[in-house]
């Protein structure tokens, strides 16, 4: 066990080039005392590891060190090879790099591990598309790549949501997939924002070049990003009764509909469940679908609007006649 975790400090250290003590302990799952202690092994075995103290300070290698350790267990062997989203692969333009390269990982393991590694990428396969969703045309991809890799800023016309049109300069941190649809983030007037993608209506390459920010992690943005997004998010619970025909139909539908609770029949045969919607008319139109299927508990406004949109349908059909 501790043989693999020098190993990994090992490879951290030469891939990454500095790594303080907290940053290394957090990613390896120990204690600062166990990072130091692994330290002076490493030390003692000849290995040029240096200490820098000081705000900036880390653990490095002596420059020009590299390890020779190469060896793959089984499941890192399978997390290299597991088929990734290629229609992600394909937006970057990257389907036929990937392909080489895993041709390559091939080549420089034992032939002890060839015949399995061939079956892996047969047994998992990763699809990021929705089943009806068509996909995004994005016109100025290679354009925000080619942004991203110079670090040069960007003139963008960018359509929101509303349909409004602007215009701005960004300096470009990265892309980021969210399911099969592609995210900008970009820095404008020193706040970073996300861009859709296929949203940009025009772009630009400025002769401007910018500079990343040392601190920016842009795993760790998204994520904080999404988690904010979450919490702003509308929320609509409703209280309701529904028929055990359907519950099957509601789960599936989980995109338009968040099931908090379920549980079991009552008495009546009905199931007592409370669900979350963005809006009162999201809430409407989707219980209304259903019909005598779901009967509404609370509140009693969603009753009303339920029963008002029900109304106005009747009433439409008897014009029609």
């Amino acid at each position: 066990m501790r043989a693999d975790r020098l190993l990994s400090i090992l490879l951290l250290l030469q891939n990454r080039g500095k790594l303080t003590t907290n940053e290394l302990a957090e990613e390896l799952e120990v204690t600062g005392r166990t990072i130091h202690r692994d330290m002076d092994a490493l030390s003692a075995a000849g290995i040029p590891i240096v200490a820098e103290r000081g705000k900036s300070g880390g653990w490095r290698l002596l420059e020009q060190y590299r390890t020779n350790l190469t060896g793959l267990k089984a499941n890192e062997l399978k997390s290299l090879l597991i088929s990734p989203s290629f229609q992600l692969l394909t937006d970057l333009g990257l389907t036929k790099d990937w392909q080489e390269a895993r041709q390559k990982i091939l080549a420089s393991i034992p032939s002890t591990l060839q015949k399995n590694s061939h079956d892996i990428w047969n047994r998992v396969h990763v699809d990021t598309t929705a089943w009806r969703q068509s996909p995004e045309k994005i016109e100025s991809f290679k354009i925000l790549q080619q942004a991203i890799w110079d670090e040069r800023k960007l003139q963008i016309k960018y359509e929101r949501a509303d349909g409004e049109c602007i215009e701005r300069v960004v300096s470009p941190f990265g892309l980021v997939a969210k399911g099969s649809t592609w995210y900008l983030i970009a820095s404008a007037n020193e706040k970073i924002r996300n861009y859709r993608a296929s949203r940009i209506k025009f772009v630009s390459l400025t002769d401007e070049l910018f500079s990343r920010p040392n601190d920016f992690d842009l795993t760790q943005y998204w994520n904080d990003s999404t988690k904010e997004f979450i919490k702003s998010l509308p929320k609509y619970e409703v209280d309701v009764e529904v028929s055990s025909s359907i519950v099957p139909r509601i789960k599936f539908t989980g995109r338009f509909v968040q099931i908090i609770k379920m549980d079991s029949p009552s008495d009546n045969g009905w199931i007592p469940a409370k669900l979350c919607f963005d809006t009162e008319q999201e809430a409407s139109e989707f219980i209304l679908g259903f019909g005598d299927q779901i009967k509404v508990i609370r509140p009693n406004s969603l009753k009303k609007s339920i029963y008002g949109m029900a109304k106005r349908i009747v009433d439409f059909y008897e014009r029609e006649d």
